[in-house]
C-alpha cells in the first residue's frame, strides 16, 4: 500500500434477501469488481441470510419451552444449503458457529429462560455465519478478501439510564472519524468484509444495534472511515413516494436531502433504517439506495444538495400499531412541572415518546412499537402511574399518516382541500414538525390504508420525470421481464370472447367456470381438511353455486336469503352441508336457521344470554376472536379489538356457563382472521388457538379454521402455497386426534374466475394527469372506493402493444371516489377499447348498486 495515496473507501451494505442465493452473490461479486475498477477500496457489510434473525428469535422462544429441535435443524439446513449452492464446504466452514449455537440453545433449554446476553450472542451468529460464507465465496472467485469481526471496531456507548435490554439489543456507537481504524483497515490488501447488526460493549461482550441495525453498521463504518460513498443494496430500487404495496402508482424518489430521507424513514418508510442517516449526514457522505435485483437502475441518492427545496409534498407515509396515550386534567393549566412529572412516568418505564400534542387541559402522545418494548403489563403500569396525576385513556392500534416534504407550512393552502378526506375520519392527534418537514395525523388503523391512497393521489403530483421524482412502481415492474413460470390469465386467453361480450353489453361481469372448477379441485386436494364450505356471500350466482356443489363443496351462508337460495337450488341437500354464520342478526334469523336443521354459529354471547330457550337441545358452533387479525386491508381483518366479530377468549368461561344453562352443546369452534391471507401458517395458528379453547367445551368435535385464503393481487405476486398450508395442518393434526378440520373460503374460489369488462367511453388529459373513463364504475365495483382494493387493469383490445401511458381509470358516477384504478400503466387507449378489471369475481356484483340510477354490470357465465 502506498501510504501517501489516500484510500477511497466505498462502503457497500447488502441486506438479507441480497445474500440468500448464489445468484445474488454473483451480482455482489460483479459490483465489488466494478468498485475496484473505479479505484475504490470496498468495505462490504452484510446481514444474516434473509429471515434467519427472525428464526433465531423464534428458536430462543422454543428452546425455553423445549420444542426447538425442528427449527434448529431447519436453520442449520438453510445455511448448509446456501453453502452448497456457493460450492463451499459448509460443514467445515460453519462447524464452530453451529456448535456454539447448539450449546447456547441447550443452555436456554436447561434454564428455561433467555437472558439479554444470550439473546445477543445467538442473533449475532446469524451475521457471523453468513459473512463467513460470503468471504469464502468471494475468495473462491479470485478476489482478495479479509474477513473482519465488526466487534473489534464497533463499541457501543454507555447510555445513562438505559435498561439492560436496550444495552444488549439496541446499542449505539460513536461515528466520529477514526484515524486508527482508517490506518488498520487501509493497511489490509483487497476487500474488507464484515458484519452488520453486531458490536461489542466496554466489557467486550457481544451486543446488537437493534433490528435494521445492518444499515446503521454500514453508516458507522462509512463515517469512521470518511468514505466517499455509502451504498445500501436491498430488494427494492430505492425510496418511493408511498408504500408501493398500498399505492402501485407510487413514484421513485430519485434524489433527497438527508433531512427529507430521515423524515420518510422515521415516519414509516421501511427501505432504510432512520439511524443510518445521521452518520452519513454528519460526514457529508452521499448515500445510495440500490437494488441487487436491478443493479443497473439508478435508485435513490441522498445527500446535502440532492433534489430541490421547493415547497412540495414528496411522500405519504404510514406507521401502524401505534399506541396513543391521552392525559387530561384541568390541574395542568399553568401548573409548573406537570409535563416533567407526566413524562417521568414514561421514562421510568423506558418508554420513548414519539408525537406530542398539548392544550390547556390535555396532553396526548404516541408510542411507536419500533422504538419501545410494550406489552399489556407495561401499559397497565403506565396507566396506574399516570392516574396519580390525571385521567388517562390508552388507545392501542392506531396509525400515523404523515405528509413529508420541504416547507410544508408554505403550502398549507394547497394541502387544505386534500384534508377533506378526513371529514369522516376521526383524527386523534395532529402534529406539525418543528423542522417544517412533515405534517402527521393519528387516525384509526382501519382508515390509514385508504387515506394514504387518497392523499397520494391529491398531493403527490409531480411532472412525469424531474430531478426528484422518477418512474412509478408499475413502470419499474413493467421493465422487468415477466417470469416464464407465470401462467397466462384465462381472461387473456379468452380475450376475443370478452371483447365481444363487452361490445354487446358495454359492461359485464364474466365468470369462467373452468377457473372455478380448478380452485375447487385445489381445495379438495387438501388431505388435512375434512370439509370445505364455500362462503356464498363472495358470489351467489346460481351457475357458480352449481359448479361448486358439483365439485363437492358445502355452503357457508350469512343470511336467511342465502339459506333460501341454497335450498331452492339444491332441495335435496343434506342440511349438515350448510353452515349459517349470522352477525348481529335478529332473534328470528337464528330461529329460522334452527328450524331448517342446518348448523348455526353464534359469534357473541347476547343470543345465549337473552334467547337461551331457542337453543335448548341443539348443537351449535361458537365463533371465537383469536385476538389478532390478518388480511390485505384493515377492513377485511375480522379479528382483534377493532373487528366486530367473534367471542373474545376472555369470555369463554361465561360462554360455557351460558351454553350449559340453556341446555345446548357446542359441536364446533370457529375462528376467521381475515381475507386475502397469503401466509400459509395462518390456519395452523388458528387451529392452535381453537384447540386451547376446547378445554371449555368437552363436546366439540369440529374446528372450523375459517377462510381468507388469499390470491395474488398484483402481477408477479406469489400465490398462497397450498402444499405448505396442507403440511402445516398435517403437523397440527398430530395434536388434534378426534377433531375434524373445516375451511370456508370465498374469494379463493371465485375471485380469479371473474373479470369486469367495460368499454372505454372517453379519454381526457388534465395537465400531466390522464383519465380513461369506462361505461361503469363504483356502482358495479365498489371495492376500490370502499377500502382501496387493488385490481389489475388491462386493455384487452390492445394486448401486445407497449404500455406507455400512466392513467387513472374512472367511471361515470358523480363521485370523486369513482376511481377503479390510479396511476395505471396502459397502452395508448381510445374510445371503444375494452378494459378488463381482474380478480373481480368475488365481492363485485354482490356488492353492486343502482347509485345514480345506473344499472350495474350484469353477469355472464362462460
Amino acid at each position: 500500500m502506498n501510504s501517501d495515496q489516500p484510500v477511497r473507501w466505498a462502503v457497500l451494505k447488502f441486506g438479507g434477501t441480497s445474500v440468500a442465493s448464489a445468484a445474488s452473490w454473483a451480482v455482489i461479486h460483479d459490483l465489488i469488481r466494478e468498485r475496484l475498477e473505479e479505484g475504490f477500496r470496498p468495505l462490504v457489510v452484510h446481514s444474516a441470510i434473509g429471515g434467519i434473525s427472525t428464526q433465531l428469535e423464534q428458536l430462543l422462544q422454543q428452546a425455553a419451552e423445549g420444542t426447538h429441535e425442528a427449527l434448529l435443524a431447519e436453520i442449520v439446513a438453510r445455511h448448509l444449503e446456501l453453502a452448497g449452492e456457493l460450492e463451499l464446504d459448509g460443514e467445515a466452514l460453519l462447524r464452530e458457529p453451529l456448535d456454539e449455537l447448539e450449546q447456547l440453545v441447550a443452555g436456554v433449554r436447561l434454564v428455561r429462560e433467555v437472558s439479554h446476553r444470550v439473546h445477543a450472542k445467538v442473533l449475532a451468529l446469524g451475521e457471523l455465519m453468513s459473512t463467513a460464507m460470503g468471504a469464502a465465496y468471494l475468495q473462491s472467485q479470485g478476489l482478495v478478501v479479509h474477513w473482519h469481526d465488526a466487534r473489534d471496531s464497533l463499541c457501543t456507548l454507555d447510555v445513562a439510564g438505559a435498561s439492560e435490554r436496550a444495552s444488549f439489543l439496541s446499542g449505539t456507537c460513536s461515528y466520529d472519524a477514526d484515524p486508527h481504524l482508517q490506518a488498520e483497515l487501509g493497511a489490509i490488501e483487497g476487500v474488507v468484509l464484515t458484519q452488520g447488526f453486531i458490536a461489542s460493549n466496554g466489557r467486550e461482550e457481544t451486543v446488537l444495534l437493534g433490528r435494521g441495525g445492518s444499515d446503521t453498521s454500514a453508516a458507522y463504518f462509512a463515517s469512521r472511515l470518511e468514505a466517499e460513498r455509502l451504498e445500501i443494496w436491498t430488494d427494492v430500487p430505492g425510496m418511493f413516494s408511498a408504500d408501493p404495496r398500498a399505492v402501485p402508482g407510487a413514484r421513485l424518489l430519485r434524489a433527497l436531502r438527508y433531512e427529507e430521507a430521515q423524515e420518510i424513514a422515521s415516519t414509516g418508510g421501511s427501505v432504510l433504517h432512520p439511524r443510518a442517516i445521521s452518520p452519513a449526514r454528519r460526514a457529508g457522505i452521499p448515500l445510495w439506495i440500490r437494488s441487487t435485483a436491478r443493479p443497473d437502475a439508478a435508485g435513490t441518492v441522498i445527500s446535502q444538495d440532492a433534489g430541490d427545496d421547493a415547497p412540495r409534498v414528496k411522500a405519504i407515509s404510514r406507521r401502524g400499531g401505534i399506541t396513543l396515550v391521552s392525559m387530561e386534567t384541568l390541574g395542568m393549566w399553568q401548573e409548573v412541572g406537570f409535563l416533567s412529572e407526566a413524562f417521568r412516568c414514561f421514562s421510568d418505564l423506558g418508554l420513548s415518546i414519539d408525537l406530542v400534542s398539548t392544550s390547556e387541559s390535555n396532553v396526548t402522545v404516541t408510542l411507536d412499537p419500533s422504538a419501545n418494548s410494550m406489552d399489556a403489563a407495561m401499559m397497565e403500569r403506565l396507566r396506574l402511574n399516570l392516574e396519580r396525576l390525571c385521567r388517562v385513556r390508552i388507545l392501542p392500534d392506531v396509525a400515523v399518516v404523515s405528509l413529508v416534504g420541504q416547507k410544508i407550512r408554505a403550502m398549507l393552502h394547497e394541502i387544505g382541500p386534500a384534508l377533506e378526506v378526513f371529514q369522516e375520519n376521526r383524527i386523534h392527534l395532529l402534529s406539525q414538525a418543528a423542522s417544517d418537514l412533515n405534517l402527521s395525523f393519528v387516525v384509526d388503523e382501519e382508515q390509514a390504508h385508504r387515506l394514504v391512497q387518497n392523499l397520494h393521489a391529491m398531493l403527490v403530483k409531480p411532472p412525469k420525470i424531474d430531478a426528484v421524482f422518477g418512474e412509478t412502481w408499475e413502470e419499474l415492474q413493467e421493465e422487468q421481464p415477466e417470469p416464464a413460470v407465470l401462467p397466462t390469465p384465462w381472461w387473456i386467453e379468452k380475450r376475443e370472447r370478452l371483447v365481444e361480450i363487452a361490445m354487446a353489453k358495454s359492461s359485464a361481469y364474466v365468470y369462467d367456470l373452468a377457473s372455478v372448477k380448478a380452485a375447487v379441485e385445489r381445495l379438495r386436494a387438501l388431505k388435512s381438511v375434512d370439509q370445505v364450505f364455500y362462503a356464498i356471500k363472495a358470489n351467489s350466482n346460481p351457475d357458480v353455486l352449481r359448479c361448486v356443489y358439483d365439485g363437492g363443496l358445502n355452503f357457508e351462508v350469512v343470511s336467511p336469503g342465502e339459506i333460501r337460495l341454497v335450498l331452492d337450488l339444491f332441495p335435496d341437500i343434506d342440511r349438515q352441508r350448510i353452515l349459517f354464520t349470522p352477525n348481529f342478526a335478529a332473534r328470528s334469523e337464528y330461529e329460522y336457521g334452527l328450524e331448517q336443521g342446518i348448523w348455526v354459529t353464534l359469534d357473541n354471547l347476547h343470543p345465549l344470554r337473552e334467547w337461551g330457550d331457542i337453543f335448548a337441545g341443539t348443537q351449535v358452533f361458537l365463533r371465537l376472536d383469536p385476538g389478532q387479525g390478518r388480511g390485505h386491508h384493515e377492513h377485511v381483518k375480522t379479528a382483534g379489538v377493532s373487528a366486530k366479530f367473534g367471542i373474545p377468549l376472555f369470555e369463554l368461561g361465561e360462554a360455557a356457563e351460558l351454553v350449559a344453562a340453556c341446555g345446548a352443546k357446542v359441536a364446533g369452534l370457529h375462528a376467521h382472521t381475515g381475507s386475502g391471507i397469503l401466509q400459509a401458517d395462518n390456519w395452523e395458528d388458528v387451529a392452535a388457538s381453537l384447540i386451547e379453547a376446547t378445554d371449555h367445551f368437552p363436546d366439540v368435535r369440529i374446528l372450523d379454521l375459517g377462510g381468507g385464503l388469499g390470491i395474488p393481487e398484483k402481477p408477479g405476486q406469489k400465490a398462497l402455497d397450498m402444499a405448505a398450508l396442507d403440511a402445516g395442518l398435517a403437523a397440527a393434526r398430530e395434536q388434534l386426534e378426534g377433531f375434524e378440520l373445516w375451511l370456508e373460503p370465498g374469494r379463493y374460489v371465485i375471485a380469479e374466475a371473474g373479470v369486469l369488462v367495460s368499454t372505454v367511453t372517453q379519454v381526457k388529459g388534465k395537465g400531466d394527469i390522464q383519465y380513461v373513463g369506462i361505461s361503469t364504475g363504483m356502482n358495479s365495483l365498489i371495492r376500490p372506493a370502499l377500502y382501496g382494493a387493488y385490481h389489475e387493469i388491462a386493455n384487452i383490445s390492445r394486448v401486445g402493444e407497449a404500455a406507455t401511458e400512466i392513467v387513472n381509470v374512472v367511471g361515470p358516477i358523480c363521485e370523486t371516489g369513482d376511481r377503479l384504478g390510479s396511476d395505471r400503466l396502459l397502452p395508448p387507449t381510445r374510445e371503444g377499447d375494452v378494459l378488463a378489471i381482474a380478480n373481480a369475481g368475488a365481492y363485485g356484483y354482490v356488492m353492486s348498486s343502482r347509485y345514480n340510477l345506473r344499472e350495474p354490470a350484469e353477469e355472464v357465465v362462460i
